[in-house]
């Protein structure tokens, strides 16, 4: 912080510098200058000069105040339409189709207002985001109800065994697996090979989706959102929902910071950020866990 460092206190002796200098200055006025209406325009030349910084710091702080003030009211009425809801659940699912994946994320995106993914800027994107789904997940033992990550560290909480993705390139589904074998110097860790294939195999029943939210106006102040959806692709029926938002509260500062990756989010979940529509979606769609 700049308080602990020379920095701060060189800018401290210079606002009492500037200080007494104003003082100096209106002194002067008052004492060397003889005619009343001399005097009186003298000290509205120095209270004119020596005022206008710290006015003009003093209205910028407000404003951004204001602005702050807003992006604040502005998530706080969008959280009250966030959050999860589960309709239906089922079990022992081996494999889900994505309808979307999160595109690669770029460093320029975290510092722009309108970067459709900025309500989920800290998850995985790409392969990454399709390898989330099928990664082993691992908690702390000492807080095992609790959420936590996703990797090749192996566990009783598998990943789904396939995702399909069609490749809007060229019209073609194909199914992504993620085939784990167990290190011949390790009880805990395997190996992964990253495998796409095309298929003619019948579809995934289940679907997982995104909508990503840019309203203009909460981009102005640095507020985004995004809904997950969870489907029942037989039954034309949704059977899950996640809605979140997020808010820059420094809004879009980047002095020695990445924006959207700072954000505060609503609903707060549990588990890293990197694979947040994993561990809902797992809620619903509860993958098979025998002999994957």
């Amino acid at each position: 912080m700049i308080e602990l460092t020379w920095v701060g206190e060189a800018l401290r002796w210079a606002g009492w510098i500037y200080w007494l200098l104003a003082i100096g200055a209106l002194a002067l006025a008052a004492t060397k200058i003889k005619p009343i209406a001399g005097k009186i325009i003298g000290a509205t030349v120095v209270l004119a000069i020596f005022g206008y910084l710290p006015v003009t710091a003093a209205l910028k702080n407000k404003k951004i105040a204001d602005v702050h003030k807003a992006a604040w009211a502005r998530f706080d009425m969008r959280c009250k339409s966030a959050g999860e809801k589960i309709y239906r659940t089922t079990e022992g699912v081996e494999g889900i189709l994505l309808l979307k994946v999160r595109p690669i994320r770029e460093e320029r995106n975290l510092s722009d207002p309108m970067w459709p993914g900025a309500a989920f800027a800290s998850e995985m994107t790409g392969d990454q985001y399709i390898k989330s789904f099928m990664m082993y997940e691992n908690r702390d033992p000492k807080i095992p109800d609790k959420r936590g990550y996703v990797s090749n560290i192996l566990s009783p909480r598998p990943g789904y065994r396939y995702v399909d993705v069609v490749d809007d390139s060229d019209g073609v589904r194909y199914r992504y697996t993620l085939p784990f074998k167990r290190r011949p110097d390790s009880t805990n860790w395997g190996d992964y090979e990253f495998r796409r294939t095309p298929t003619n195999m019948p579809p995934p029943r289940y679907g997982v989706t995104f909508e990503d939210i840019v309203d203009p106006e909460d981009r102005k102040l640095w507020v985004a959102g995004s809904i997950v959806k969870v489907i029942d692709l037989e039954a034309n029926e949704v059977m899950g929902e996640l809605t979140r938002y997020a808010v820059d509260l420094g809004l879009g500062n980047t002095n020695q910071r990445s924006p959207w990756l700072l954000s505060r989010v609503c609903p707060r979940t549990e588990g890293l950020s990197g694979a947040k529509t994993r561990f809902f979606v797992d809620q619903i769609l509860k993958p098979i866990t025998e002999n994957k």
